[in-house]
């Protein structure tokens, strides 16, 4: 076979699929990214199996990280999939599931507890409570607009997202402090965390506003992204109760092994559990 062309059109199809799979907006757009550099990288040419091993080889040897080559050709090969041309599809990499996580991106509570007192001193209030209900709740970034007044006044938020639904518990102080802050920007219903000019935050605002305090919070920027929040929660709820299954239901998960990766200790904390071992004379 003499290969295919890739179209815009086709692009555009493939979108459309994945709106009516109801792939949250994240993944769309991570998908399209993926779809639009491998179509830049083949400048022209018409897909072959060959080119696409070829583009695969040329994204490890940029020095691109493994979860990220396998994002682009999750994002191609669904494509593929999408266009009837599963015999161009390669292979994901294999990756061995990590030991324990990297320090530098490990987000403690104290760190956490900083960035919201900064957030609160630099008067980023909106900020400050964005943190702290993702952090005391564990829902996903992309959740946040399911917070509303309604959910708070009955402590309780009801997500719909990836084909489905659950119930989110809201501790009761946060509750108070939700509705305390809906008063004051004058919202009687609907969702709490908006921007100026009425509509949802999106992940980019969030993701940027924690930037700009985290080097007046002495915290490292690499440390300080949303998802990270999630993962303290997870931490933490898991280092109280030690029941990972019920820790799955929380966080929305469908397999234990994902819940597992959330609780990957720090290379630190994994080098004073060797030490406790005392096997060493």
């Amino acid at each position: 076979m003499n290969g295919c062309h890739l179209t815009e059109s086709n692009v555009a199809g493939y979108l459309q699929s994945l709106r009516m799979m109801e792939r949250t907006g994240a993944t769309i757009q991570k998908y399209v990214h993926g779809v639009r550099s491998f179509m830049e990288w083949l400048d022209g040419r018409p897909v072959t199996k060959e080119l696409t091993a070829q583009w695969k080889h040329d994204l490890m040897e940029k020095g691109l990280s493994p979860s990220t080559i396998n994002g682009r050709i999750a994002a191609v090969n669904g494509l593929f999939h999408f266009l009837g041309w599963t015999e161009y599809r390669v292979r994901a990499l294999k990756i061995q599931r990590q030991a324990f996580r990297d320090n530098t991106k490990e987000l403690t509570a104290e760190e956490y507890f900083r960035l919201v007192q900064t957030a609160r001193l630099q008067s980023r209030e909106r900020l400050a409570l964005v943190m702290e209900t993702i952090c005391s709740t564990g829902i996903r970034v992309s959740e946040v607009r399911y917070i509303t007044v309604e959910a708070a006044r009955r402590a309780r938020a009801t997500v719909s997202l990836k084909g489905k639904i659950r119930t989110i518990l809201l501790p009761e102080k946060l509750c108070g402090k939700l509705l305390q802050y809906a008063r004051r920007r004058g919202i009687i219903s609907g969702e709490i965390f908006l921007t100026e000019g009425g509509k949802s935050l999106s992940r980019f605002e969030i993701w940027r506003e924690m930037k700009a305090v985290c080097e007046k919070a002495g915290v490292q920027g690499s440390k300080v992204f949303p998802h990270n929040l999630r993962h303290l929660f997870a931490m933490t709820y898991y280092r109280a109760n030690k029941n990972i299954v019920r820790l799955a239901d929380l966080l929305g998960h469908s397999s234990i092994n994902t819940t597992r990766i959330y609780l990957i200790s720090t290379g630190e904390e994994h080098a004073r559990e060797l030490a406790r071992m005392r096997l060493i004379c």
